[in-house]
């Protein structure tokens, strides 16, 4: 058996973990071969491959990012796509595929699971958290700590200087990193995708904060939209997914609540941040666990299926269910949130 992994869309610290455990399992106990294929789906697409063994993928388990490269290709949307590879999977010698990603990358693997009979398994990835199939996703842990470390930080100097601060996380249509890093961070207003925001509720909520002697600190999602507005974004190109590039929703509301209150507003964006370094503990354990059950898959010939966290337990799901909708933030755990807003 010969094995190809990839690792497709936005980078995530965990993705090192489960290309080890992987070939690390898939060799020694199943004396299978593995190929990488570079930059996500421009791999199999293009024919560009590394050598994966044991070797390749000493050390690697603490390092953020991905040996394999990343990219957002999208190969249903090139010419002759699905032939090109198709033919070099062919080419390869690959018997199953590994995808590694988040909803676009694994919609994929799905379709060319369903469609054209590809045997893939895929691994869910996204610091979003918002594939509806899994409990959680890798990198979402990591991303939160950050998230939450600079929120601790910033509520010092915001409280020195008695000035508004205001922090854009990521989070296109789920706010998952917004309300637990809010929420751990002792933000005093979070603002959600799935929920559109009074601008002038944000003010009441910030003027109360200043009454009593308190700097407050408002995270937002870069989704996150007010209620009489669209999204903010940062320009009008869409990647071959069709997604929008998002940011400068915090600098747009740091201007409207001096505007509206008079204070100063100041404006943090983690941005890629959130992405990078060495990922949690949490992360690496999930990880490697997905990453383990992903190459039980293989050896099952259980294609078509994904990987997920229930529980403590990891299962199997269709790529297709995995990929139907995402995963949202419920009414009801926005409205605990709620109660240390103001």
């Amino acid at each position: 058996m010969r094995v190809g992994v990839l690792t497709g869309g936005g980078d995530c610290p965990g993705l090192n973990a489960v290309i080890r455990a992987v070939v690390r399992k898939g060799v020694q106990e199943y004396g299978y071969d593995f190929i990488g294929f570079r930059d996500g789906w421009r791999g199999p697409l293009e024919n560009d491959t590394v050598p994966l063994d044991i070797r390749a993928v000493r050390g690697i388990l603490p390092r953020g990012g991905t040996i394999l490269g990343s990219s957002r290709t999208n190969p249903l949307k090139s010419e002759d796509g699905i032939r090109r590879v198709k033919e070099n999977l062919v080419k390869q010698e690959v018997d199953a595929l590994i995808a590694i990603g988040g909803e676009d990358t694994l919609g994929v693997a799905a379709r060319l699971s369903g469609d054209y009979g590809l045997r893939c398994v895929g691994v869910p990835k996204t610091i979003d958290n918002d594939l509806s199939a899994t409990d959680y996703t890798f990198g979402f842990d990591t991303a939160v700590n950050i998230a939450t470390e600079a929120i601790d930080r910033l509520h010092t100097t915001a409280e020195s200087h008695m000035r508004v601060l205001v922090v854009e996380v990521m989070g296109r249509h789920a706010g998952w990193i917004a309300l637990h890093s809010g929420l751990a961070g002792g933000a005093n207003v979070i603002l959600l995708p799935e929920q559109r925001f009074d601008v002038d509720q944000v003010c009441a909520w910030v003027e109360s904060r200043f009454k009593i002697r308190y700097a407050p600190i408002v995270v937002i999602a870069e989704g996150a939209m007010p209620r009489d507005g669209d999204a903010v974004l940062k320009d009008d190109t869409l990647d071959s997914f069709g997604h929008v590039r998002l940011s400068g929703v915090g600098e747009w509301l740091a201007k409207e609540i001096e505007k509206r209150t008079g204070k100063e507003a100041r404006t943090t964006v983690l941005g890629h941040v959130q992405r990078g370094g060495t990922p949690s503990a949490f992360d690496r354990w999930l990880a490697t666990r997905f990453g383990l059950h992903a190459i039980d898959a293989i050896r099952d010939e259980d294609f078509g299926k994904m990987v997920a966290l229930r529980g403590t337990d990891i299962i199997r799901v269709p790529l297709a269910e995995a990929t139907a909708r995402l995963k949202t933030v419920d009414p009801s755990l926005y409205a605990e949130a709620e109660v240390f807003f103001g």
